[in-house]
């Protein structure tokens, strides 16, 4: 038999009981971090426990939709669950992604239980330089 010795997991574990399991039309929060490396905008997601095929991604215009469905494992009839904190369900994050990113090429990687997408910034948003014309190519308007 195991002891819990956490105080609040027993209040998260009440609470996630009392709020139901996620479904596909009332997902749980993914943790995330997003940052800026180099050209390049990084969103990671934490989902252990999630199969790659259980991950869904989509893009429509800006707007980022990550979808992840954590399946109880299988288990023989013989095994009799002690305990079970591990939420089970599906897991969903909507991100609005700026004008300046190219959706068109997103990389997604999966490894250790975080989903990394790359997303490019796109060429039109980077730093560049504006050339000055000089000369007498000066026009007057006369009216």
């Amino acid at each position: 038999m195991l002891m819990r010795t956490d105080p609040f997991r027993e209040m998260d574990r009440l609470a996630q009981h009392l709020t139901g399991p996620a479904t596909w039309s009332k997902p749980s929060a993914m943790p995330m971090d997003a940052y800026r490396e180099g050209d390049e905008y990084v969103v990671a997601f934490d989902i252990p426990g999630v199969t790659a095929d259980a991950i869904d991604i989509d893009v429509e215009r800006n707007m980022l939709t990550v979808k992840a469905e954590r399946r109880p494992a299988a288990k023989a009839d013989d095994v009799q669950m002690e305990l079970s904190e591990r939420p089970l369900g599906v897991f969903s994050r909507q991100i609005v992604l700026a004008d300046t990113l190219d959706t068109e090429h997103i990389q997604a990687d999966y490894d250790a239980g975080v989903l990394t997408l790359r997303i490019p910034i796109a060429e039109r948003a980077k730093p560049r330089k504006i050339s000055i014309g000089v000369g007498s190519s000066r026009k007057e308007i006369s009216g």
